[in-house]
């Protein structure tokens, strides 16, 4: 009996189109023996549709242009006993039904712990990682807060909101951290609101640049060293497969950093190597960083993390994704790809880490009485 998967997509965040090119990889390659797949999608008024790739969206093929269809039928959610019920907005004899969900949501209110939150509610099972994992990922700030306490290396930092934005001098922050700095908002992805910084006039327009998306602003030290990003797969606290690490990948930029441009819009806007050229010993090095992160930040199913490696060899973690780019180009099924694990077998171990956690929760006992 196949499975029912919504692919959920979209959203309300600058990294919506991201999303959409995720979710169109993933509804082709999910293996149909095993899974009968549905895209579900949010609009940015907050509207949910659902259809196929043909229905649901525009310029699917185009990264550039890719959106979602206004005439796509909308839904409404309601969950039910172990199902999501999908009936159409203005045609309820339209009954769709999803059993799990894979959030592909990148960005605001889909990585950082509010639509996991939802799923929880609706006692569903969900692919990647939990409220928990979601919300301290996705928040660049309390991330290196967690990773420093551990013991891990992390960049400098300060952080800025509404409130201290007078603290952003300009002579005070890089005789802090040096320079150039970097400043991007604290709880977005794929380089959204990033700038480098050279000058105070320049620190001025990322600080605005970085504020239209945030509340919270990191101001960050520059690591001169490689990009270097590795994936990892397993389950969270309390599960039965241990996260293992893939072999790391590089990305080598072209025009100064890892833009969202150089990500998804320009085809030669950066290289990369996959696997990364190094020496055995580094890979186990970034392999065993690459899982504690995982591990201190309560992560589940996936995350790729992103590091720096310097010319003298120290590592530097750089941040985690817990629902990175989906793409069949995006670096997290790559590198699984080099590593042995091909793109729909991956899907499949997402789902079946899902379902797992899922039956561990509805293990739990929810009631009390006294002679517990």
């Amino acid at each position: 009996m196949t499975i029912k998967i919504g692919i959920l997509c979209g959203g309300r965040s600058g990294e919506h189109e991201v999303s959409l090119l995720s979710a169109r990889s993933i509804y082709d390659a999910l293996d149909r023996k095993r899974f009968a797949p549905l895209l579900v999608a949010i609009d940015k008024q907050g509207h949910w549709r659902a259809g196929t790739p043909q229905t649901l969206l525009l310029h699917a093929d185009d990264a550039a242009r890719i959106a979602l269809n206004p005439a796509a039928p909308r839904v409404v959610p309601m969950a039910e006993e172990g199902v999501c019920l999908l009936p159409g907005w203005d045609d309820e004899s339209v009954q769709l039904e999803v059993e799990l969900f894979f959030p592909i949501i990148h960005g605001t209110d889909g990585e950082d712990g509010a639509l996991q939150g939802l799923l929880r509610m609706w006692d569903l099972p969900f692919v990647g990682a939990d409220v928990l994992g979601s919300a301290l990922g996705m928040d660049k700030d309390v991330t290196k807060r967690l990773l420093a306490h551990a013991g891990l290396p992390v960049a400098r930092w300060v952080t800025l909101n509404r409130n201290t934005r007078e603290e952003a001098a300009f002579a005070r922050l890089s005789e802090t951290l040096g320079l150039p700095l970097f400043v991007k908002p604290a709880t977005l992805g794929s380089s959204v609101g990033v700038s480098r910084v050279a000058d105070a006039p320049a620190l001025d327009a990322a600080l605005k640049a970085a504020f239209r998306y945030d509340n919270k602003v990191l101001v960050e030290q520059a690591i001169a060293g490689r990009e270097i990003e590795c994936s990892v797969l397993g389950s969270g606290p309390g599960g039965d497969v241990p996260p293992r690490a893939s072999l790391p990948g590089e990305v080598v930029p072209r025009g100064g950093f890892y833009s969202y441009a150089a990500k998804y819009l320009e085809a030669d806007g950066a290289e990369l190597h996959v696997p990364a050229k190094l020496d055995a010993g580094t890979v186990a090095r970034v392999q065993a960083l690459a899982v504690r992160v995982f591990e201190v930040l309560e992560c589940d199913g996936m995350g790729r993390v992103d590091f720096f490696l310097m010319p003298d060899g120290q590592l530097v973690v750089n941040e985690i994704n817990t629902l990175p780019g989906f793409t069949r180009i995006s670096m997290y099924p790559k590198l699984w790809a080099a590593s042995g694990l091909p793109y729909p077998e991956l899907l499949s171990r997402l789902v079946d880490l899902a379902l797992a956690r899922h039956a561990r929760r509805q293990a739990l006992q929810r009631d009390f009485t006294a002679q517990d």
